[in-house]
This record gives structure tokens, C-alpha cells and sequence, in this order.
């Protein structure tokens, strides 16, 4: 995962500075959505990986498959990740802009992982902070890990924060063993 995210960081940066210099991030981030929907979909995924068909077959099939949906540039900025072979990236390409484009706009979507549930008083207080410490608004969702033991695990875009017990035991065997 983390080498696709790699593969995809440029392309997404590439067409978020694009569509920020051109004023058309909702445009872009709409039209990623759809693309990144459809090259999900198993058959297409199917399709995308086949070595037989041509990269601009590739490219048209998902431009049929997405209709009206996508802007003329996206198509462009697709036409250019299919020369490159890189329509595959297209989910993690959408989720990388859709990071830049919450920062662009000072918000940020955080992920909080806990072994039990948390009060809302808890929630604000993290969300505040977590406010403070991302300089942007926060949306804060929260997920229960019976694994976790205790703690949390705080997820906000690459940024990932492990305050849980089991990620502290696994420090604690990884120290133990190099020892």
C-alpha cells in the first residue's frame, strides 16, 4: 500500500496544483471520485491489469465507463496516467488530492481507532487538540479495535499516531529482541 501511495503522490500532486491554479478543485476532486469508483470495480480492475489491451483502449473504456462525469482535463490528466500505465493508481491518486486539497482548505478528516467507546466530551477535547496540532478544523471519526487493548490510534491522512497498548508491547518486544 504504502508504494502505491508513493507511485501516486506525484500525480495527485501534479493535478491538485492544477486544479488549485485553474480554481477547480471540487471539478477535479468530483471527477477522481468517479474515476477512482470505477477502476475499483472488479471487472475493470480485470481490465486494467490485462497486458493484451492497449493503454488507450485502457483510457477510452474508462472514459465510456464514467460518462458526462468527468471534466475534459481530468480525461486528459487519465489519458496521461494510461501512457504511463498508471491507471491502477487512480483510487490512491484520488485519496492523496483529496488530502491536499483538506489541507488547501484547512480541514482534516481523523480517524480515531480505540478499544472501547469514547464519550463526547472525550471526542471534543481530542478533536480540539488535534485541531490545534493539524492547524485545521477537524471531522473526527471514530472506530472501535477490540485488539487495541487499550489507548488509540489516530489516523489523519499519511500521518498515523499510535497511542495504543498493543502498539507499546510491540515496541517493547521489538526493543527486547534487539537486545
Amino acid at each position: 500500500m504504502a508504494e502505491l501511495i508513493t507511485l501516486a503522490r506525484p500525480y495527485a500532486k501534479a493535478a491538485f496544483e492544477y486544479a488549485r491554479a485553474d480554481k477547480t478543485l471540487d471539478v477535479w476532486s468530483s471527477s477522481l471520485a468517479v474515476a477512482a469508483g470505477v477502476v475499483q470495480q472488479p471487472a475493470v480492475e480485470e481490465l486494467l491489469n490485462s497486458p493484451t489491451i492497449t493503454s488507450e483502449k485502457k483510457a477510452q473504456t474508462l472514459f465510456d465507463l464514467c460518462g458526462e462525469e468527468l471534466d475534459k482535463k481530468v480525461k486528459n490528466f487519465i489519458a496521461v496516467m494510461a501512457d504511463n500505465k498508471r491507471l491502477t493508481l487512480l483510487a490512491e491518486v484520488q485519496h492523496v488530492f483529496e488530502d491536499l486539497k483538506s489541507q488547501q482548505e484547512k480541514f482534516s478528516e481523523v480517524t480515531v481507532s480505540t478499544a472501547f467507546e469514547l464519550d463526547d466530551a472525550v471526542q471534543n477535547v481530542l478533536s480540539e487538540k488535534l485541531g490545534k496540532t493539524l492547524a485545521s478544523e477537524v471531522s473526527l471519526s471514530t472506530v472501535i479495535d477490540e485488539s487495541l487493548i487499550g489507548g488509540v490510534v489516530v489516523s489523519a491522512g499519511d500521518m498515523v499516531i499510535d497511542g495504543s497498548v498493543r502498539g507499546r508491547l510491540a515496541k517493547l518486544a521489538e526493543t527486547i529482541g534487539s537486545h
